[in-house]
């Protein structure tokens, strides 16, 4: 009985596989795009623009030339169709999911560029002061996890 549940079990992760392996044969897989996408607060627009303007892009930069990220992009919605719609949306492009796993030399590289920006050595400290400068500004909608993909030829 047990060799008959183990044949099953490996007939059923066989099936898996090659179901798997079949979905591939028409892409590559590519990088990973992390989006959160947020909802500006009324007539808080601008402030918010104004806010990534002065921190955002410094950092980005910062992360690109350590290695952290492959590029980043800062998305308008024009077509906002209701309340619970976002409007403005951050992306960030990692070489592949690995990037995304929780690394302490990754940490302490964001930590160094985080203080080189604000000037400020406390991580508390610091995300306390940007907290209380972004969140009047917008409300937090969702985060997507997207992958590029490349058709085969």
């Amino acid at each position: 009985m047990k060799k008959l549940t183990l044949l099953a079990i490996l007939i059923c992760c066989s099936l898996g596989f090659v179901q798997q392996a079949q979905a591939q044969e028409n892409y590559t897989e590519g990088p990973v795009w992390v989006i959160n996408y947020y909802r500006t607060k009324p007539g808080k627009f601008d402030d918010y623009l104004k806010y990534l303007r002065s921190n955002y892009a410094k950092n980005v930069a910062k992360q690109k030339q350590a290695g952290i990220l492959v590029d980043s992009k800062i998305l308008i919605n024009p077509t906002v169709s209701g309340p619970d719609d976002w409007d403005v949306a951050i992306a960030y492009l990692y070489s592949d999911f690995g990037r995304l796993n929780y690394n302490q030399a990754t940490e302490d590289q964001l930590q160094k560029i985080g203080a080189e920006i604000t000037g400020e050595k406390n991580k508390e400290k610091r995300d306390t002061k940007n907290d209380a400068t972004r969140f009047p500004l917008r409300d937090f909608i969702r985060t997507r996890f997207l992958r590029e993909i490349t058709l085969k030829p």
